[in-house]
């Protein structure tokens, strides 16, 4: 198959040039891909943004920190005895938290390479190169910056932009910025992409839908920014509408029928996924996809190792799932008796013995047909933005302010989710319902904590209420009497959570090195 995932691993030592450093103020290093003689031809550039999809850059952020915070801090997982893991958990966070500091880190280190990308692109780039093909590579690199200062605003709010990285060196400490213009330089670089990238690509590659849904993504959650008493900007809602309705309707893309073959490596990039990471095997420790090391058991991990503890589902999240609701379920959490057959084929297969995550636990090297495959490098492509949420992001922005709608549209898109998860369609849609059927469909895929955050900056109580009121518990599960017996001893000692709770703390390491991180955020524009 022609993918792009070909293109990452003839990359892998050049995608290093932002690095996993101690502080997202080092300077990245030169090397050959940013050199005056690279960006001589298009597939110059096309290598060039290759190296954004994966690797290096994202493994601080991915592996670190993607699921600690969208799914063990919004209390739809657990893991035990690591500190820094289970401080998310009970919400006792401390400046020397290493998930935040690699949370951060990461993401500014993809913003370090997208910089460094677009500026040589515009700085260097031959003549004899299109201005379409400079615009869509330059498109490429903004995106894939949009989407990492997506990520840092909802997690940490007020954050620093950062345009270039030369500009550190003369000027290495930043204040903040206000989170408004953190969103609005957000919607500008994937406006840009929007409007430069193509309508469809090679696998694996972004175009001009990939942009379009996670700008209708970011205007729905901009919506709510500054608002009070429950409701949100309507003209910001609009434009979530209209980008996230023209992916819908214009786009030509649809779901993957089967809900379960999303987490399968055969379906990597598939017509659904509208933003993965490109991961391959092979690479070494720091450069590959390494969520195998949650797995249940080494009997159908690679070389029968790394299933060191596995992260365990929420009895609330449990609780989301209806009677009917068992292809999802199944896909997402293990319970004690479930048998999965493509796990561990040659063995017979696997039965679950624990409750434990289910999602992205794809098999042994033998099962993915990937013989370097080893507990470090996953082959799994997991998406960052799916056709899905696109789906729910339109209904909801249809819905907007008011407290139900039967819209058609809203209904249609919603409903395709449900129906493809083989559940009843819905008659009425609420935010309740909405926020609901988020959880359930992107559970363990990092996505739940933002939703929180979103719902937080128009309607703060009923974030609160509805993260306090968890039962925010491990559970064990009799297969035979099919009973969840949820373990009160996990939620002891869980704080309640306030509204700053929905603002993650700078590292400790960051505002050493730069103390004005802590003084007040500061307009960009």
């Amino acid at each position: 198959m022609k993918s792009i995932n070909k293109i990452i691993v003839i990359l892998l030592l050049a995608a290093a040039i932002a690095g996993c450093k101690k502080s997202f103020l080092d300077r990245p290093s030169n090397s050959q891909i940013s050199s005056n003689n690279f960006y001589q031809t298009t597939s110059d550039l096309r290598l060039a943004t290759a190296s954004l999809y994966g690797g290096s850059e994202w493994w601080q952020w991915h592996n670190g920190a993607l699921l600690p915070f969208g799914d063990v801090l919004s209390g739809t997982g657990y893991f035990p005895y690591y500190g820094d893991l289970v401080q998310l958990y009970t919400r006792t966070i401390t400046g020397q938290n290493g998930i935040v500091s690699s949370g951060w880190t990461g993401l500014y280190n993809v913003i370090a390479q997208c910089n460094t990308v677009i500026n040589a692109i515009q700085q260097q780039a031959s003549s004899s190169i299109s201005a379409t093909d400079k615009n869509a590579a330059i498109a490429e690199a903004r995106f894939i910056r949009g989407v990492a200062y997506y990520h840092l605003a909802v997690y940490w709010g007020a954050v620093p932009i950062i345009e270039d990285n030369s500009k550190l060196i003369q000027n290495p400490l930043l204040n903040r910025n206000i989170v408004s213009d953190v969103y609005k330089f957000i919607a500008k670089d994937l406006t840009y992409a929007a409007q430069n990238l193509p309508n469809s690509d090679i696998t694996g590659r972004v175009t001009t839908w990939s942009a379009q849904g996670m700008l209708g993504k970011t205007y729905l959650t901009m919506s709510g920014l500054g608002q009070s008493g429950g409701t949100r900007n309507q003209a910001l809602l609009d434009s979530a509408k209209k980008y996230a309705g023209n992916v819908c309707k214009n786009s030509g893309l649809v779901l993957l029928s089967n809900y379960y073959n999303l987490f399968k490596a055969q379906y990597n990039d598939n017509p659904e996924s509208l933003f993965a990471l490109q991961w391959t095997a092979g690479v070494g420790y720091g450069n590959g996809n390494d969520w195998l090391t949650y797995s249940p058991s080494n009997d159908i991990n690679p070389l029968k190792t790394g299933a060191w503890t596995p992260l365990a589902p929420t009895y609330d999240l449990y609780q989301m799932y209806t009677a009917k609701d068992t292809v999802r379920r199944k896909a997402t959490i293990m319970l004690n008796g479930d048998y999965y057959p493509e796990l561990n084929a040659a063995g017979g297969g696997y039965t679950a013995t624990s409750v434990c995550m289910k999602k992205h636990i794809i098999g042994n090297e033998k099962d993915n047909n990937a013989p370097t495959m080893d507990i470090w490098s996953s082959i799994e492509h997991n998406a960052i933005l799916r056709l899905a949420d696109v789906y729910l992001v339109y209904a909801e922005a249809i819905m907007g302010n008011s407290a139900t709608t039967t819209n058609a549209d809203a209904l249609l898109y919603f409903n395709k989710v449900r129906t493809r998860a083989g559940v009843d369609a819905a008659l009425v849609l609420s935010p309740d319902i909405i926020l609901r059927e988020r959880r359930i469909e992107f559970a363990f895929e990092g996505q739940y904590w933002i939703d929180l955050v979103r719902l937080s900056y128009y309607n703060p109580q009923k974030a609160l209420d509805m993260i306090n009121n968890q039962q925010r518990v491990t559970f064990t599960y009799d297969p035979v009497t099919r009973i969840a017996t949820p373990d009160a001893s996990t939620g002891t000692s869980v704080l309640p959570a306030t509204i700053s709770s929905f603002t993650l703390q700078i590292p400790a390491s960051e505002l050493a090195s730069d103390p004005k991180l802590a003084q007040p955020a500061v307009p960009y524009y």
